[in-house]
This record gives structure tokens, sequence and C-alpha cells, in this order.
């Protein structure tokens, strides 16, 4: 390490992307089974979307597991989570009862939070000066998960029934048998020579709300551009007479381009910065967003991939903010950061749907592009950042 520049961790990262990768596929699992358990359990559609909320619902205990994170080693957290995911995740096809159901929903949602407000922090700790690249690896494994659980436990469902699928948690457990083989050789020492941990709660949070408050803005216009890019985007294409098919491909080409978006928007940002990058993001995807609104056929189809790529890679920009921000609390403060995210999105997208209601939903596309570009201002009020160029006196 030249003139003390701490390097990337490429082995370290990847591995802790990798647990990220086989929790999110296991957390997946749950869409795909909904229909299974109203027709097995007599449910009504209200009951099945419940299920989501006990799924989701301990994302709000992300500050406090990232506050423990500060203080115990966290990579017992990051090895074990996909095994405990998995266990309760493959047990669901065979719950007796809706209650059972249920509470392996919250024991997979507590795992959850704890692995997403530790493992970033881990990550970032482990990146060097490259905290936007460990965002972007730690996006590309999330991401990469979602993609691949459906597929998993449809295939599962498919080859042993719904009450086969405890088998498939042998997967999670042999990845956390290999997580810790790789994570349990690393020396943990870098919060200590960071003072992490030391300050008092109470000075962390006063610290945190002057981040908090303009990064809140920014979540807010982010879920405002998801909205339109994922949740409602297949909505969007079949009022306009697409066919099923050809609205959940476009969702596919949109995710996809956003996984190579966060990576590529993590890198960038070590090289421009962190506000730079997100800048940038804000300023392309919402006029993207008018144009696909406004054109139409071969247009739409050309627009997809700029749209998840540049709209996309946001995400490890605001993640390595945070991080940047607190280097000695990181598990709290994006304990907290991941918290107020899902708080925002849930709204958020409750939010849009209603206003697509009443307004339809190509205005509701144009307000979500106009709210994005509307919170450019805010990006002046993160704190400052170090870039390569910054860095270049450290190389």
């Amino acid at each position: 390490m030249d003139g003390g520049r701490r390097r990337f961790d490429t082995g370290s990262v990847g591995t802790i992307a990798g647990a990220h990768a086989v929790h999110d596929t296991y957390s997946a699992f749950l869409p795909p089974l909904i229909p299974a358990f109203i027709e097995r359990l007599a449910l009504s559609r209200a009951e099945a979307g419940l299920l989501t909320a006990f799924l989701q619902g301990p994302s709000l205990l992300q500050p406090l597991f990232g506050r423990l994170g500060d203080h115990v080693d966290p990579r017992p957290v990051v090895a074990l989570a996909p095994a405990l995911t998995a266990v309760a995740m493959s047990l669901l096809g065979a719950s007796p009862t809706y209650a059972w159901a249920a509470l392996l929903l919250v024991v997979a949602g507590c795992s959850s939070a704890a692995l997403h407000a530790v493992g970033p922090a881990l990550a970032a700790a482990l990146s060097g000066d490259r905290v936007g690249r460990g965002m972007g690896f730690w996006m590309v494994g999330g991401e990469l998960g979602r993609a691949l659980g459906p597929l998993v436990v449809a295939s599962g469902v498919r080859l042993l029934g719904l009450e086969g699928t405890p088998w498939l948690m042998a997967g999670g457990m042999a990845a956390s048998a290999l997580l810790w083989g790789r994570l349990g050789r690393l020396p943990w020492s870098a919060r200590e020579r960071r003072g992490s941990g030391r300050r008092t709660l109470g000075r962390v949070v006063r610290d945190l709300l002057p981040v908090m408050a303009p990064m809140t803005g920014l979540l807010v216009a982010r879920a405002f551009l998801l909205a339109a890019l994922a949740t409602f985007l297949p909505l969007f294409l079949r009022e306009e007479g697409s066919s099923l098919f050809v609205a959940g491909s476009a969702l596919a080409v949109v995710e996809a381009a956003g996984v190579a978006g966060a990576l590529g928007g993590g890198i960038l940002s070590d090289r421009i910065g962190r506000r730079r990058l997100i800048a940038l993001s804000l300023v392309l995807t919402s006029p993207l967003i008018v144009a696909f609104v406004l054109l139409g056929g071969f247009w739409r189809a050309i627009l997809l991939v700029p749209m998840g790529f540049v709209g996309l890679s946001v995400a490890p920009a605001l993640m390595a903010a945070v991080q940047d921000a607190f280097p000695g609390d990181r598990g709290l403060a994006n304990g907290v950061y991941q918290a107020v995210n899902f708080v925002v999105r849930s709204v958020v997208v409750v939010g849009v749907g209603a206003l697509a209601d009443t307004v339809g939903i190509h205005a509701a596309f144009l307000t979500c592009a106009g709210v994005a570009l509307a919170a450019l201002p805010l990006v002046g009020f993160l704190p400052g950042e170090v870039s390569a160029r910054d860095l270049q006196q450290d190389l």
C-alpha cells in the first residue's frame, strides 16, 4: 500500500457480495409461493399480502442491528445470515398454518435486516479507498439473488412439490459454511484502528441528522424513479397494449441494465465523487423517462437499457456517501439509511399507485420524473467526499 492507501480487497468484498446474492435468492421465495398459499391455506388476498409485511417489517430494526455491528465482529452475521434465511424460507412450503408461515417470515426478516445493516458496512471497511466499488459489488449481489430466487423456488416446487421445499435449504447452509471459511480467516481490527463504536449513541445520532435530512429527500426521489422504472413499468406497457410477456421482458431488460449500472455507478463515483454521480443520474434519468412516455414503439424499446443503467446506478453512490460520512460507525449509519429507505419506498409506491388511479399512468410517470429532477439541489447538501482526484496525493 503506497503512501498509506488502503487497497480494495476484491476476494473478501466479492465473498460478501456472494453472501448477499445467496441470501436474497432465498428471501425472494415468497412472491412465487403466494398463489399456492392462497389455495392451500384458503387465504384472502389481504391475508396473502400481509405475509410480505411479516418479511419486510423487521427492516425497521436495521439501525439496532447496525449499532450492534459497530461493537461486535460482523463476520459471523454475514456468514450465517444466508443459512438462517434459507432454513426459514425453505420451510415455508411445509407450513401447516398461517401463523407458522408468519413466524418463519419474521425470522427470515430479522436475518435479512441484520445482513443488510451489517453487510454493506463490512464491505465498505474492506474496500479501502474504493467504497463506491464495494457498494457496487454489494448491489450486484442483491440484484442477482432477487433474479434467481423465483426461478429456484419455482423449479423446486415443480420437482419436489410444495412440501418438498425444505430440501432447498441445503444450498444456503452450504453457502454459509463456505462464507465462514473465507471470512473467518480475515483478521478483524479495522474498527479498533478507526475508533468504531466509541462515540455515544446520542453523538452519532446528532451527527447523522444533517446527513440524513438531504439523503431522505434523495431517497424519495430515487423511490419515485424506481416506481416508474420497476414497480409500474409492466402496468404502463400493458395499458399501452403490450402483452404480458412483452411487459415482463421489458422489466427484465431494465433490471439487467440496472445490474451493470449499479456496478458501473459505484466505480465511477470513486473517480468523480458521489455528489457528481448522484446529480448526473438524476439529470439524465428524468428526461429519459419523459422521452419513454412521450415516444412510442421502437423508441421505447431502445430507451429501456439507458433508463435502467442510468436510473439504477445511483444506489451505490448513495450508500457510499453514508459510509464516507461515518467511517467509524458504519453499521449504525447504514442501518438508519436502510430503514429510512424502506419506509420511503413503501410510502412512495402506494402514493404513485394512487396518483396513477387519479390522473392516469402517463401523468404519474411524468410526475416521477419531475420529482426526481426537483430533488437535484439536495445533492449540494450532502457531505463532501473523497474522489480519485483528491486521492492522487496518496497514490
